[in-house]
């Protein structure tokens, strides 16, 4: 199928790449852009079977089969075709097939075997979507488990070489050298800012208007996103050539017509679908704004945002690598040769950023709960699998050892979010199969609405129609029923995010606080203004903000709010401004729906509510006299020295033991807390079997040969203090034992200066004394200073003078 006249430099490697294949079943191809990998190689491995392509972006795969089939000179649907969610152009005849990574997944869920497929190709798997991160492990144990026959074969456009190698089993590792043609790099240095500066949009435009100065290319422009691309493509207005749009969220016909050659010179501005994989022809300059989107997940909230971050120099390099396909080219990097150096070196993988609930699904569906036993290029963070499996367990989609239900198994099979997939089984019978589809349709689309109402959206129609189709196939048929359309959509809204019910909060028109507990806030200007209930559909929180922001919501009534939400009525008991609140609440969730006085609550639940006040507030709510002071000191002295069974007295330690007392559970308030007697709760805390000994083991004070009683300090628990002169030691011949350890003593000159410190007076006495009494005698001539202390009486006084 290789086309005798195509001459691309991934050519020179085929021979090469085919050996490895057929020697280890398995192999990876490193291919800098421009070098032809994404069309020629599937066309030289369909000589060994059907192959199956993976590529990351729908974009990319019908590109991809649509070059394939031109290099043929057929159309698309012939020997080459294409499959993407809501779109397939295949035939009998077809020997190589597109299709996207997760419509891979799909397949390999659906039959792990891929009956009439020879070889599976996954390209673009430097990008690390989860979805290709998750295709490589499943195939990988496919081939290990089911069929070692089927080959497999990883591509990058960047050097993962040595992880990807080793993942694959010490796979070989083929390259192909060098772009086509050289392309210089210009850099503009524009001052870098956080998020996307207007000067840096300025710049783009001012360097797209340059290089059409210069010269009669087209010019591929790289913008972190849609809002960017207006943006740029307002300033480029009045410009001598076609300015147009490519990115995930246009219509493919829109797509399309981006990709394909036409009269005129052309500017494309795009987003990073065009980084990998796409050939846009005709470019010969690109204008990079160093610029990229990633998600990040508040895993706290459950919402989910698109954070704006400087490119990787991998990314810079694909992208650049854009202006060399058809001759010599220039790529204007708006950023400084310097700023460079400091950018990572390759993009992070969605994996680690990204909301992982179907991810969770997906390996729980193989199989592999969180992903034991499969080989995955990095593992899932344990924090955000962990929420995912919470999420998937309030679906029904797993069980409590995250083995995947029956129910889960109806959810994957969707082909969308879990939580769409289950507004889509719960909502149909509700409201109508096809209804439902059309909203599961909706909120799964690329594309945005143009509004956040998102009734509104459905009556306006769109590309994601074709989707619906799918998606009502995936569940049985129910004829439409009795509910009006704005109620059965915000039926369905609901119950893909029933923690994202939101009620208007007093006084506002634009703010409300989600059932999940967070505030939300509708955009300026939006039709849904005043609504009393919401069910959100879409929301984020930028980081920085208190509020999520709602980006698509329908209105609803309290009645479905109710149906579908965690309604509760009940007593609620709890500690609140400093004191007991007693209730009876009716909710849905975080919100309050009514609250009325409970004059006679539980003493159970008061006395777990002062307990939460007193972990929240602390201990200082409780009055704490010098004796109780002390006694604590002196317990946690003998927690700290002999262990069990004397009590452990610290903050926690000592609030979770107090909530146990009758006295606590006796409180009532904060005025209740401060009239406990704290030396009988301590007390009372200490084990018959050792509360006779408390005075024996940390005895308030400590008394010497000579009969004087010294304060023992026990402000740190683990070395209980005492300090008295030297000559009140004398005749101590071993240091006392206070909590199990020696007693550390502070001995004094007379003067009450500190001369030494020991916890072992034997050893003093021989060892550091001399030097003591050396240097001390003659200061003090009036005290004794013995050569045998330890023999010698105790004093605490002078002699008289002469």
């Amino acid at each position: 199928m290789l086309p005798a006249d195509v001459d691309l430099p991934v050519r020179a490697v085929l021979p090469e790449l085919t050996a490895a294949l057929d020697a280890h079943g398995s192999a990876v191809l490193v291919a800098p852009p421009g070098t032809g990998k994404t069309t020629l190689v599937p066309l030289a491995l369909a000589a060994h079977g059907t192959v199956l392509v993976a590529e990351p972006r729908r974009v990319a795969a019908r590109a991809a089969a649509r070059r394939m089939a031109d290099l043929l000179g057929e159309p698309v649907g012939q020997r080459v075709g294409f499959s993407v969610r809501g779109e397939s152009r295949r035939s009998g005849a077809t020997r190589v097939e597109v299709v996207t990574t997760g419509l891979l997944v799909r397949r390999l869920q659906a039959d792990p075997e891929l009956p009439g497929v020879d070889v599976v190709v996954l390209d673009e798997v430097h990008e690390r979507h989860t979805d290709t991160d998750l295709a490589l492990a499943f195939a990988l144990d496919v081939r290990a488990a089911l069929r070692p026959e089927l080959r497999l074969l990883a591509m990058s456009a960047t050097a993962q070489a040595e992880r990807l190698a080793g993942l694959l089993g010490g796979a070989p590792v083929v390259e192909a050298t060098g772009a086509l043609h050289d392309v210089e790099v210009v850099w503009h240095g524009v001052p870098a800012a956080p998020g996307v500066d207007p000067r840096l949009l300025d710049a783009a435009a001012d360097a797209v208007r340059q290089a059409l100065a210069e010269g009669p290319h087209d010019v591929l422009v790289f913008l972190p996103g849609v809002a960017e691309i207006a943006a740029v493509q307002r300033r480029l207005a009045g410009v001598d050539a076609a300015v147009l749009p490519l990115h995930g969220r246009l219509p493919s016909a829109e797509q399309d017509a981006a990709l394909r050659p036409r009269d005129g010179r052309r500017v494309v501005l795009a987003t990073d679908v065009a980084e990998s994989s796409l050939t846009v022809p005709g470019v010969r300059v690109v204008v990079d704004a160093g610029l990229a989107r990633t998600p990040r997940v508040d895993l706290s909230r459950g919402l989910g945002t698109l954070v704006t971050v400087p490119a990787s120099q991998a990314a810079a390099t694909q992208r650049a690598g854009r202006a060399g396909r058809e001759g010599p080219g220039r790529v204007h990097r708006l950023w400084s040769a310097a700023e460079h150096a400091r950018r990572p070196a390759a993009p992070e993988p969605a994996m680690a950023t990204a909301d992982l609930t179907p991810v969770a699904l997906e390996l729980a569906v193989w199989g592999a709960p969180g992903g034991a036993g499969l080989a995955l290029l990095d593992p899932p963070p344990a924090a955000a699998l962990e929420v995912a499996g919470q999420v998937l367990r309030e679906l029904g989609a797993v069980d409590e050892d995250g083995r995947v239900t029956d129910r889960g198994r109806r959810l994957a099979g969707v082909g969308a979010h879990p939580r769409l997939a289950r507004a889509l089984l719960d909502g149909a019978p509700l409201v109508g199969s096809r209804r439902a589809a059309e909203v599961v349709a909706l909120l799964s689309a690329d594309a945005a609405p143009r509004t956040d109402d998102l009734a509104a959206a459905l009556r306006g129609g769109g590309p994601w129609r074709d989707d619906a189709a799918r998606l009502e196939r995936a569940v049985p048929r129910v004829p439409r029923t009795a509910l009006t359309d704005d109620t059965a959509v915000g039926l369905v809204a609901a119950l893909a995010h029933p923690g994202w019910l939101a009620r208007r909060r007093p006084g506002t028109e634009r703010t409300y606080l989600l059932a999940a507990g967070t505030g939300a806030e509708l955009p300026p200007g939006s039709a849904l203004a005043g609504a009393e209930w919401l069910a959100v559909a879409a929301a984020d929180r930028a980081p920085g903000r208190r509020d999520a922001r709602i980006r698509l919501a329908a209105a609803v009534d309290r009645g479905t709010a109710l149906e579908v939400g965690a309604h509760t009525d009940g007593p609620e008991v709890v500690w609140r401004d400093g004191d007991v609140r007693a209730a009876r609440v009716e909710r849905l969730g975080a919100v309050v729906l009514a609250e009325r006085p409970l004059p006679d609550p539980d003493p159970a639940l008061v006395a777990a509510a002062v307990a939460a006040g007193l972990r929240t507030e602390g201990l200082a709510l409780l009055r704490w006299t010098p004796a109780a002071t002390s006694l604590r000191q002196r317990l946690a002295a003998a927690a700290a020295g002999l262990g069990d069974p004397w009590p452990a007295v610290d903050d926690d330690a000592l609030a979770a033991a107090l909530a146990g007392t009758p006295q606590l559970q006796a409180a009532r308030s904060r005025a209740d807390l401060r009239r406990l007697d704290l030396v009988a709760a301590l007390r009372a805390l200490v084990p018959w079997q050792v509360a006779g000994t408390l005075d024996d083991v940390v005895p308030e004070k400590v008394v010497v040969p000579g009969g004087t009683a010294h304060r023992v300090d026990y402000l740190d628990p683990d070395v209980p203090t005492a300090s008295m002169r030297v000559q009140e030691a004398f005749g101590w011949r071993e240091t006392p034992v206070v909590a199990g350890r020696p007693l550390r003593l502070e001995l004094l000159s007379p003067a009450r200066r500190v001369v030494a410190t020991t916890g072992d007076l034997a050893g003093f006495w021989t060892t550091g004394y001399p030097a003591v009494r050396s240097e001390l005698r003659g200061r003090y001539p009036r005290h004794p200073w013995p050569e045998d202390p330890a023999a010698a009486v105790p004093t605490r006084r002078a002699k008289p003078r002469s």
